[in-house]
């Protein structure tokens, strides 16, 4: 009887207006803490490093398909997901870890051609260009279909003129980057490559767009039948924006086979500069492709003689046409950090600065392979460049003088698009490359952070709480920096970690470029971080890493260099009434080339000619600095 009592006695006063009015939900709203425990209810900058290709080809590109090329989109997107496919050659092919985002960029330019071909479509054979092209293949003869496509292609000639065909390829294009995107997962992309060769000069765009296929089904692909004006370009992007409500942006192809043009101070029907091309072109393009296979585009020795780094994969020989070979004068109008300069005195004359880009790399592979790493580096594209023991003797593209052909040993294993985001989404990722928080990597996976304000301390950077300060405090990579207090200086704080299954870091350098009060541009490289304990000299200077590379068994060890590097730097050489960017490099230790890993795997010597080791980097987006 006494626990029957004791329950209705509970169960009473649980029901009485007193305690009923302490639990009520209005109340405990009114109660609620004024501030979150957890810190991370409101946090809402980037928290993730995705790494990604956005420059990914496929046997649907008519240049590859045509060369020999036998893997399409699927392919493509399943081995940038994680799944081993079989390579044009035979061999099994997997990534180290999958991809976080791919944008599968086939050219424009008679899309999905030899896959129509391949399914002798009846557009495809109602169109008389088509079905002779069709039974050339059909019988064996690609190789006089490849050459000629590849003439048309050179006059900016659509020898096949078929929309019908464009739209049906666009469609599955569409419908494959929808069907393969898993939110939170794996990202994808509609995009294509706007293919612009005015003489024979690589004025390329991979476009991409931020939407999925019900706005991306009501335009089709710009290619260079249509212009190769890249002013036309934007006009076209414009058009989709306005038409559909979507988003989307260009990535500049790597300027050094566009001969001058692709940072040009003219127009390419030859008039200045003005504000709205200025603007416009920021606007459209507001990251570039710094690194790919085709060489890197950072900087030239000769544009950057002081720079003991700058010789980086250098290909230099003439533009891709093979046509009009390289002059000194060219170098200045093709190589990021150059142009960046060009853009902070195009921006006093013009009052906007068409040159203000973030940077990434991807691989401009045509083999739908995204192979980053030396040691499963499987080349441009399938007829010459995947592993076989004359590879390195391989021509990619022949020309006539021979010097000006592009030749497979002179080809890198790059490069990867790193993006800082919060979730693995096509909007968090895209949103990232529009507003330029982004990095390029030449292969590796390096985890790089940036964040330049005007009060961080030395031991910020240390803090656990590092990015959140940073975020509260300054501008990440890709920012701006105005109005800073009197008689202060930008000061920066970088944190740079390794790839967990790559090699230690050398060193954290900042590249600074500035506007002198003569109009002049000017560039310094600062080592702000040196692994292994050493000193940076007042000079600037820092002895070399070392080097544990075996070449003879393609091997290194990490027992120079640093897993992590972190550095606090001001610049000592501010003027604020100077306009300025910076960005950072990061260098590896070195570590053996995809070369030697090809004389190990089949027991060649290689002549002394080839280069045998490599030291992979990553470079951040700039932060700008504005009077």
């Amino acid at each position: 009887m006494n626990r029957i009592l004791a329950i209705a006695i509970l169960v009473s006063l649980l029901a009485s207006p007193s305690l009923a009015q302490d639990v009520a939900p209005d109340e405990e709203a009114n109660n609620a803490p004024k501030q979150e425990y957890s810190p991370y209810v409101e946090e809402d900058y980037p928290t993730r490093v995705l790494f990604g290709d956005t420059h990914l080809h496929t046997s649907w590109s008519y240049d590859a398909g045509m060369g020999g090329a036998s893997l399409g989109p699927d392919a493509a997107y399943r081995v940038s997901r994680g799944e081993v496919v079989t390579s044009h050659a035979g061999w099994k092919v997997k990534l180290i870890k999958p991809l976080d985002f791919v944008v599968v960029s086939d050219h424009a330019e008679n899309l999905g051609l030899l896959d129509f071909i391949q399914r002798s479509d009846p557009i495809l054979l109602a169109n008389e260009t088509g079905k002779r092209w069709h039974d050339l293949v059909k019988a064996g003869k690609r190789r006089e279909v490849s050459r000629e496509v590849w003439r048309g292609a050179a006059k900016h000639q659509d020898l096949l003129n078929e929309p019908r065909m464009m739209k049906a390829a666009w469609s599955y294009v569409i419908k494959n980057a929808d069907e393969y995107y898993e939110p939170g997962v794996f990202t994808t992309f509609s995009g294509f490559e706007w293919t612009s060769l005015p003489g024979g000069n690589n004025l390329h765009r991979v476009v991409i767009f931020r939407d999925g296929g019900d706005k991306t089904s009501q335009i089709l692909p710009y290619s260079q039948y249509d212009s190769q004006d890249a002013e036309d370009l934007w006009a076209y992007m414009a058009g989709y924006e306005e038409k559909t409500g979507g988003r989307v942006l260009a990535a500049a192809h790597n300027g050094n086979l566009s001969n001058g043009l692709m940072f040009d101070t003219k127009t390419l029907g030859g008039d200045p500069l003005t504000t709205a091309y200025a603007q416009t072109r920021a606007r459209f393009e507001p990251i570039y492709e710094v690194t790919q296979t085709k060489g890197d585009g950072e900087t030239h020795p000769l544009v950057s003689p002081d720079d003991p780094f700058a010789d980086f994969e250098t290909l230099d020989n003439g533009n891709v046409g093979g046509n009009t070979a390289k002059t000194p004068d060219m170098l200045p109008k093709e190589y990021a950090r150059p142009a960046l300069m060009e853009g902070l005195r195009l921006e006093e004359q013009l009052g906007a600065n068409p040159f203000k880009f973030g940077m990434i790399g991807s691989t401009d592979n045509h083999s739908a392979l995204p192979t980053t790493r030396e040691e499963n580096h499987f080349g441009k594209s399938p007829n010459s460049a995947e592993p076989s023991a004359e590879r390195y003797k391989a021509v990619l593209l022949p020309r006539d003088p021979p010097e000006l052909s592009l030749r497979i040993k002179d080809f890198g294993a790059s490069g990867l698009a790193a993006v800082w985001a919060r979730a693995n989404t096509r909007e968090a990722i895209w949103d990232a490359m529009m507003r330029r928080e982004v990095y390029a990597t030449t292969g590796n996976r390096l985890e790089v952070r940036v964040f330049g304000g005007w009060d961080f301390e030395p031991d910020d950077v240390h803090r656990a709480d590092f990015a959140r300060q940073g975020y509260a405090r300054g501008v990440p990579m890709g920012g701006d920096l105005t109005n800073g207090p009197a008689g202060k200086a930008p000061t920066f704080m970088i944190r740079a970690l390794r790839d967990a299954d790559g090699a230690n870091l050398d060193r954290i350098q900042i590249i600074k470029g500035w506007l002198d009060n003569k109009g002049e541009t000017n560039e310094q490289v600062y080592n702000v971080a040196v692994s292994d304990g050493r000193r940076i000299r007042r000079n600037n200077r820092v002895r070399d890493v070392g080097n544990t590379v075996d070449i003879a068994n393609a091997s290194y060890t990490n027992t120079i260099g640093d897993p992590v590097l972190e550095a606090h730097w001001e610049d000592p050489d501010f003027n604020p009434h100077q306009r300025a960017f910076y960005y950072v490099r990061v260098i590896e230790i070195p570590t053996p080339r995809w070369t030697a890993y090809d004389a190990k795997f089949f027991n060649i010597d290689m002549p002394d000619d080839i280069k045998m080791e490599v030291q992979d980097r990553a470079y951040t987006s700039p932060i700008w600095y504005t009077p």
